[in-house]
């Protein structure tokens, strides 16, 4: 069975990330953007963070480009925009493609976990977010409607 421990990705700063390294955690996988309506999102998930990170959670937020060109920097401009109007401290990865023949394999592996409405595969827009339990299996999907406060009581069911 294939868990999020079968999944190496990069960092914002290019470097390897072992997601085998993350076993033991519950993890909210979310594919972000600056320039989205849902931006102020990550104030959210930067509480939950906050709130949770003491008890083994952690989020890895992925910018992506291919909603409406919302997220067009680079890795530095990205971080820099996140830590200026946001405050977040945790840590941005690489930016990736979610959907299509490029998409980053540890998406489609959660796509396929758990989809969307109606058993669509494709994410939709920015701010999809995936649930990750200790045991590094997709526990559930999110749309980018729900708030992050509203994932709260799924976090601290697994934590």
């Amino acid at each position: 069975m294939t868990t999020i421990a079968d999944f190496t990705v990069a960092n914002n700063k290019g470097e390897e990330v072992d997601l085998s390294e993350k076993l033991g955690k519950v993890l909210l996988v979310v594919n972000t953007a600056s320039k989205c309506g849902f931006t102020p999102q990550y104030d959210g998930l930067e509480k939950l963070f906050q709130k949770y990170s003491d008890k083994g959670f952690e989020v890895m937020a992925f910018p992506c480009n291919q909603f409406g060109n919302q997220e067009p920097g680079d890795a530095e401009e990205i971080e820099q925009f996140c830590k200026v109007n946001f405050g977040l401290t945790f840590p941005l990865m690489a930016k990736v493609d979610v959907n299509g023949d490029d998409a980053s394999p540890l998406f489609d592996w959660m796509k396929n976990e758990k989809p969307g409405l109606m058993g669509s595969r494709s994410i939709k827009w920015n701010f999809t977010k995936f649930l990750i339990d200790r045991d590094g299996k997709v526990v559930k999907r999110y749309g980018p409607n729900d708030a992050p406060k509203a994932i709260a009581k799924d976090i601290e069911k697994l934590l």
